[in-house]
């Protein structure tokens, strides 16, 4: 959501939402570890996952991890004349819970920071809780850093 740089400046604790849930089902799954080369079993072998504590195959981390841009495009912040927008990187990633197979999750985003690096160059923290529908512990929990680059 576009915003005036006064209040962008302003926005380290506001809360932005929680996105619509997105199922993870195991074709997902298993094109996700074609394309990361990651075919351990606990991912793609329902037969041998079932065996296993988790008691079925589970998504990857990353796969968790990589639908946050998806999760996020309505809800994170941006200024009037916004160039482009990079990831920064993470202060902080922990992956709680694992997410089985044909579970939805979601995502819950805050601002924690926007700090201008240089002029027309702002880092903004986001603080965001990747939830699994039904499940108390969420997926994940990370500080997710973007720069936006304005004109």
């Amino acid at each position: 959501m576009e915003i005036s740089k006064e209040d962008f400046m302003k926005a380290g604790g506001r809360e932005l939402g929680t996105s619509d849930w997105i199922e993870i089902d195991q074709k997902r799954i298993n094109e996700f570890a074609d394309v990361t080369l990651d075919h351990q079993f606990i991912h793609i072998d329902p037969e041998a996952a079932a065996k296993t504590p988790f008691g079925g195959t589970v998504a990857h981390g990353f796969l968790s991890l990589s639908l946050l841009p998806y999760l996020m495009k309505d809800l994170v912040l941006t200024l009037p004349n916004v160039v482009m927008g990079v990831n920064y990187g993470f202060n902080s990633l922990r992956f709680l819970s694992p997410v089985p197979v044909n579970s939805k999750v979601r995502a819950n985003v805050q601002v924690k920071e926007v700090v201008e690096k240089n002029p027309n160059q702002y880092l903004i923290t986001y603080s965001v809780v990747l939830e699994i529908d039904g499940v108390v512990k969420p997926a994940l929990v990370a500080e997710w850093l973007t720069m936006l680059f304005t004109g």
